[in-house]
């Protein structure tokens, strides 16, 4: 096996912070050289003033924490170049929203905060502490037995209201907002709002059925605080695992098209890949432990994203 796949994740995470700057190196270099990567990245804040932070903070600490990895001084040169980029990122995002200039530098600063957040855990770390999504009220916890059916079926649909209120309702439009003043809106094509409402309809359908499913006959909730004390393979977990997620990933799209936003698709898309690689081995895990081989050979069975073909026994 070629060397770059064996790699450890403190040098995939020294890798970063040199592709970072190399990148921020490039790009200072364009901003001085082209004015219109100026104008697009910067607006009219003065390249020399912001330079003279930029450089030292971001470029040299970044290329800094690349050579040094997990010495002392690689260490603290991450933590600056990480802080400076999140900082930068919150400052460029306030400054764009309030003059709509330099939009563009407001996406790369932001991917360079979460990259360079990442990296950071990486080296002091080892490892990307996932499981911190699952402390405090997150926490996995079995629902309380005994309880009726009902009272499972209250409490999840109080919190589709509170989620769909929150990840659909109020995020999208402070997005597509967003997208206006930062300078970053495309013209969608004049089919996508009607086709919008019909797959958030069927997206809807299919979170309302997989809670009620999941409330009735799981003896919980799709809760984590509150989760379920049987396996649910009936209704629509019998042909993909994890339906409400499908659903409101769906949903989050579908709210895109009809805001014609395609900041908002993008934020269904990365929703999907933070579940997918932070959220749904943690919940996997759970469910294998409490539910033994019953789960394992229902995930050997059953697929996470693509429904299951009724009567195939195997997935890909």
């Amino acid at each position: 096996m070629p060397r770059l796949f064996i790699w450890s994740l403190v040098q995939w995470g020294m890798a970063y912070f040199a592709v970072q700057a190399v990148t921020g190196c490039l790009w200072w270099i364009s901003v001085f050289l082209s004015p219109p990567v100026r104008r697009a990245t910067l607006g009219d804040l003065d390249p020399l003033l912001v330079a003279a932070f930029d450089i030292p903070l971001f470029v040299m600490a970044s290329a800094a924490a690349a050579a040094f990895g997990r010495t002392s001084f690689g260490n603290i040169a991450a933590v600056v170049s990480a802080g400076w980029t999140v900082a930068v990122a919150v400052a460029l995002a306030t400054y764009a929203t309030v003059t709509t200039q330099a939009g563009l530098g407001v996406l790369a600063m932001g991917a360079a905060a979460a990259g360079s957040v990442a990296a950071l855990c990486v080296l002091l770390l080892g490892r990307i502490p996932t499981e911190w999504i699952i402390r405090g009220p997150f926490a996995f916890r079995p629902a309380r037995s005994r309880r009726s059916p009902e009272f499972h079926m209250a409490a999840t649909f109080g919190q589709l209201i509170v989620f769909w209120g929150f990840f659909l309702g109020l995020v999208p439009p402070c997005l597509a907002f967003l997208e206006q003043r930062w300078g970053l809106a495309l013209e969608l094509p004049p089919v996508a709002v009607p086709a919008g409402i019909a797959i958030l309809v069927l997206a809807s359908a299919l979170g309302i059925w997989s809670a009620a499913v999941m409330s009735t006959l799981g003896d919980g909730t799709p809760l984590p605080s509150a989760m379920p004390n049987r396996l649910v393979i009936a209704g629509p977990y019998r042909w993909i695992r994890n339906p409400m997620a499908v659903a409101g990933i769906t949903q989050g799209a579908a709210v895109g098209l009809i805001l014609q936003s395609w900041l908002v698709v993008g934020y269904a898309v990365l929703g999907s890949l933070v579940w997918n690689y932070a959220v749904r081995p943690l919940e996997e895990a759970d469910l294998s432990e409490r539910f033994g081989d019953d789960f394992q050979q229902y995930r050997r069975t059953v697929r996470c994203w693509v429904p299951r073909v009724p009567g195939t026994r195997r997935t890909a």
